[in-house]
């Protein structure tokens, strides 16, 4: 059940019968037809633009429309009230027994919420693809939650989803974490080391340069790269892509699939991709132009070999192969995405750190141009993480060296916190990030005051005398629920489903967790009304009907948040501790 698109289905039918009335034109195209909250609740509970979209095609006024229409739609039982506002916007309020469908529906329905937007449709969600050189950071945190939040909000509305890490094993930085795995092999042989400018001498290659010692014994003590690099690259990245696995498992996060980049190379397929845009014309020999501004002092107007990416919006043509013969990072990026079209998804999804926001204009380019403007790509860039504690910036972790950890992250404040809160915020906005007030209990807290209404609920239920499995309430009389409060708390329960078709049309995971806290934040009002109103509270003494009735109200919200955590990939909780 979608009640907004139940209720725009009965516009788009109301203004069908006014066409074969001769009030309005035949053929006029409804697609821009929306029916809506309106943005002050007291003007209603749905508003439609059906006459201000209309008008100029039927050559009417839009008060001429809206009026006709506010007739035509008063005639259902649904409508309680419809009403022009302004120059031919149209507001409805709905009768009662609607809402109490929607509670009903809520507790039955177990695709209440879901969607068939994405009608199976095949997306790929990149996402995280660290460097293999160590453990994550907090800023990978924010990525790996905003990626998997929507995966999971796509699957729920109808895509089908594959997740996918790209692991960055193929350029010059696992050749250094080879090295610095290298110095802690010496390390566990007695040998005093010095890290130097480029090594990374975090605690946790000491367990990495161990294992190695156990494993090849003192064959490379004292040789030289030529005889261990290789091995020892391989070995290292094998390690840190185990330590990656356990840091996204520590955060809930489960791939489909690892990608290496050191696949691509070796293997022809760097070349086929480039071969595919040669054959489309989009591969030459050119000089760029100078970048505008001051010159860079390596700058010179050498020809190169371009990718034409500036003819799908890019600001300026790419270099795929270096001076020396060598390929760019962008041709290995480029030839990813090749497989990732040839794999035939309907759609690619990208989640970048903020600092790969120059890459988002030839990575579409690419996309584009190996498809043939079939596969659209999305890219959201995630923004910076900044730390609090006791309202201070700040910064730890021994372990890593230089940054705080993923799994410093989960183990200071648990997987729930770090996941919902890092959804707090729009992706492409900075974050801040505290780590007593994620903690604290107050309303301050969106992650306590979501999990506090849900545990709220659970209490009620824990000590209701009267039958609340979902059946038996949805069985109930909802007719005594008729209080402003109660409708509206129901009335946010119907645009669950038209919330999410928002998010997963936008790709904007956060939206989840903006409506389970006004949700929540209904609920709790609701509650507190009940400490004035005795009529208004969840268990009514000596009246079991009433009770049942209340409780199915909240049971039905709890349901939602239920649903709502599951896409963030928090866990609901019955008893807060």
């Amino acid at each position: 059940m979608n009640l907004f698109a139940d209720i725009r289905s009965l516009v788009i039918d109301c203004l069908d019968a006014l066409a074969a009335e001769g009030q309005l034109p035949a053929g006029l195209d409804h697609a821009n037809v929306s029916v809506e909250p309106p943005r002050d609740p007291a003007h209603g509970d749905m508003a439609t633009n059906a006459a201000m979209v209309l008008a100029k095609p039927a050559g009417l006024k839009p008060r001429d429309i809206a009026e006709a229409l506010a007739g035509t739609l008063a005639a259902d039982p649904r409508i309680a009230q419809a009403e022009v506002a302004g120059p031919g916007f149209l507001n409805m309020r709905l009768a009662a027994p609607v809402w109490h469908d929607v509670i009903r529906a809520a507790l039955t329905d177990p695709r209440y919420g879901r969607s068939d937007l994405g009608q199976g449709q095949s997306v790929n969600v990149e996402y995280v693809s660290a460097n293999p050189t160590g453990p994550l950071h907090v800023g990978h945190t924010r990525g790996a939650v905003f990626g998997d939040a929507l995966a999971s909000l796509l699957d729920y509305a109808g895509f089908e989803v594959t997740r996918e890490y790209y692991i960055n094993d193929g350029g010059a930085q696992v050749d250094v974490l080879a090295r610095s795995v290298y110095l802690r092999y010496l390390e566990a042989h007695g040998q005093e080391v010095a890290f130097e400018d480029g090594t990374y001498p975090g605690d946790y290659l000491i367990a990495v340069g161990e294992a190695l010692r156990d494993e090849v014994g003192d064959a490379y003590v004292g040789k030289g790269e030529e005889v261990w690099l290789d091995a020892v690259r391989s070995f290292a990245t094998e390690k840190m892509m185990a330590m990656i696995r356990d840091d996204l498992a520590a955060l809930g996060v489960e791939m489909d699939v690892f990608y290496s980049e050191k696949s691509l190379y070796g293997t022809g397929r760097i070349e086929a991709a480039i071969e595919d845009l040669r054959a489309k014309g989009l591969i030459y020999r050119g000089t760029l132009a100078p970048p505008k501004g001051k010159l860079p002092e390596d700058w010179e107007p050498r020809e190169q070999t371009l990718f034409k990416s500036t003819d799908y919006g890019d600001d300026v043509d790419r270099p795929i192969m270096k001076s020396d013969g060598g390929w760019t990072y962008f041709a290995p990026d480029i030839a990813y995405h090749h497989d990732k079209v040839s794999r035939g998804f309907d759609a690619l999804i990208d989640v970048f750190g903020a600092d790969h926001g120059g890459y988002v204009k030839r990575m579409k380019a690419a996309v584009a141009a190996l498809s043939g403007e079939t596969v659209p790509l999305d890219v959201k860039l995630t923004q910076l993480v900044k730390l609090y504690r006791n309202g201070e910036p700040f910064k730890m972790s021994k372990r890593a060296g230089t940054f705080v950890t993923l799994r410093d992250v989960v183990e200071a404040v648990g997987r729930d916190v770090a996941r919902f809160h890092m959804l707090t915020r729009k992706n492409d906005a900075p974050l801040d990030f505290d780590f007593d007030k994620v903690t604290e209990q107050s309303k301050d807290n969106p992650v306590f005051y979501v999990q506090y209404a849900h545990a709220r609920v659970h209490s009620v239920l824990r000590k209701a005398d009267v039958d609340v499995s979902p059946a038996a309430l949805a069985q109930a009389d909802l007719s005594g629920l008729a209080h402003p409060a109660e409708l509206a708390l129901a009335a946010k329960l119907a645009e669950w489903p038209r919330l999410v078709e928002i998010a997963a049309r936008t790709h904007e995971p956060h939206r989840i967790a903006f409506y389970l806290y006004d949700l929540a934040s209904e609920l709790h009002a609701l509650w507190n009304r009940g400490n004035d109103d005795p009529a208004l509270r969840f268990l009514q003494e000596g009246d079991s009907a009433a009770t049942q009735a209340k409780i199915a109200l909240i049971r039905a919200v709890s349901v939602v948040i239920s649903h709502g955590l599951g896409i963030l990939g928090v866990t609901p909780v019955e008893e807060m501790r």
